[in-house]
């Protein structure tokens, strides 16, 4: 209920689940997604209107949440900025660093934290709501008034009492409650691992014709698997890509550019320069668009662009993003594509060296992919509520 409750952003107007929706597979089918401010869901969302309308578009494209809880997944986001840690003496290095709270199961709870804080994508702006006023300040004064937003609700209060032993009272909920209950929601509800390939490893059920030609091509020729490997087809390590750059760009105070230098946003590192995060390919033909900032519509599309990346991106035009119509960000949803000096920077900085693949190849190591979506991927156990607590509208 908390994960699809508006209740726990600034304005009252969208919840987790809005961006990470059950109908589109715990994203939002969005390359960029549209926050606080927008309406509906999925790639039908649109960016509001009038007063109300977005400032900006989110920066990258909104997670999957397949088996988040797994036990190898140390690091989130897609820059890595938050990872088990004893850094700060809470269990996280976290945007958050010491001022996090104690007491987070996991790190999924650590990462729900993050997007209430976010002035685009939960929190609202400055003089809007009092979580935005409070996140201006420091970014944990925002927590103790949405965890009380959340307990003064008689029925929320009720089912923390009855869920958590260390509550007794009401009052006894914290942020951190809130946190454990949402991270508990994710790690179960998007669990999946009953896959035509979980079958086939098992015990050595034949994939389909096809799916077995690229699954060959996938670990073989193709060299997929150099980066997406183990249980969740990922190394969870960083790598540079070069994906076609557009949207505002992850800027930071000191480089207001419109780009996204991905990890070394967090590490300051030159060598981690636009290198990101490697996602798990679980279910990964249920998640398009694909990218950091989803550039590619399709698995096609991106399997050619992982072969070649210099020319798939050459040949990338922005007719390929899915960015919801708003005329007046149209002049910098695409500005950083006309600085040649970054398009240089960002087409150098590879990791890795091409593959020659057919038409014919491409399409087969796809249907490999499509052999990695469960069987039950669409049917979770608990789903969407038809309604939370708070009384406020479920998307």
């Amino acid at each position: 209920m908390l994960f699809y409750d508006k209740i726990l952003s600034g304005n009252r107007n969208i919840s987790c689940g809005t961006c990470h929706h059950h109908d589109h597979a715990g994203g939002d089918g969005l390359s960029l997604g549209i926050g606080e401010g927008g309406e509906g869901v999925g790639p039908m969302r649109t960016p509001g209107s009038g007063a109300d309308r977005i400032a900006k578009r989110i920066p990258r494209n909104a997670p999957a949440l397949w088996n988040l809880g797994h036990r190898s997944v140390t690091t989130l986001f897609h820059d890595g900025r938050l990872a088990v840690s004893d850094l700060y003496g809470n269990g996280f290095n976290s945007p958050a660093e010491e001022w996090l709270p104690q007491g987070l199961n996991n790190i999924l709870a650590a990462q729900a934290l993050f997007p209430m804080t976010s002035q685009f994508e939960m929190a609202g702006n400055p003089r809007e709501n009092e979580i935005a006023g409070a996140v201006h300040d420091r970014i944990d004064a925002a927590w103790p008034i949405l965890a009380k937003r959340v307990r003064i609700i008689p029925e929320y209060a009720a089912l923390f009492v009855e869920a958590f032993d260390d509550v007794e009272n009401p009052e006894d909920v914290s942020i951190v409650h809130v946190a454990n209950a949402l991270a508990a929601f994710i790690g179960t509800e998007w669990q999946s691992h009953d896959s035509p390939y979980d079958d086939w490893v098992a015990s050595g059920t034949p994939l389909p014709a096809q799916a077995e030609l690229g699954r060959q091509l996938f670990f073989g020729k193709a060299n997929c698997s150099r980066c997406h490997n183990g249980p969740l087809l990922t190394d969870h390590d960083f790598h540079a890509m070069g994906l076609p750059a557009f949207g505002p760009g992850r800027t930071r105070r000191f480089d207001p550019m419109p780009r996204d230098v991905g990890r070394m946003g967090k590490t300051d590192a030159l060598e981690d320069a636009y290198r990101f995060r490697t996602p798990s390919l679980r279910n990964v033909a249920l998640t398009a668009p694909y990218g950091h900032n989803g550039a590619y519509p399709t698995l096609a599309d991106m399997i050619r662009h992982m072969a070649d990346p210099v020319s798939a991106r050459s040949a990338w035009t922005p007719t390929m993003a899915r960015l919801p119509a708003a005329p007046w960000l149209e002049a910098s949803d695409f500005v950083i594509r006309a600085d040649r000096l970054e398009m240089a920077r960002q087409t150098r900085m590879l990791d890795a060296e091409p593959v020659i693949l057919t038409d014919e190849e491409v399409a087969q190591i796809e249907a490999f992919l499509h052999a990695l979506t469960g069987r039950t991927a669409m049917t979770r156990p608990l789903g969407r509520p038809d309604r939370v607590p708070s009384g406020l509208p479920v998307d």
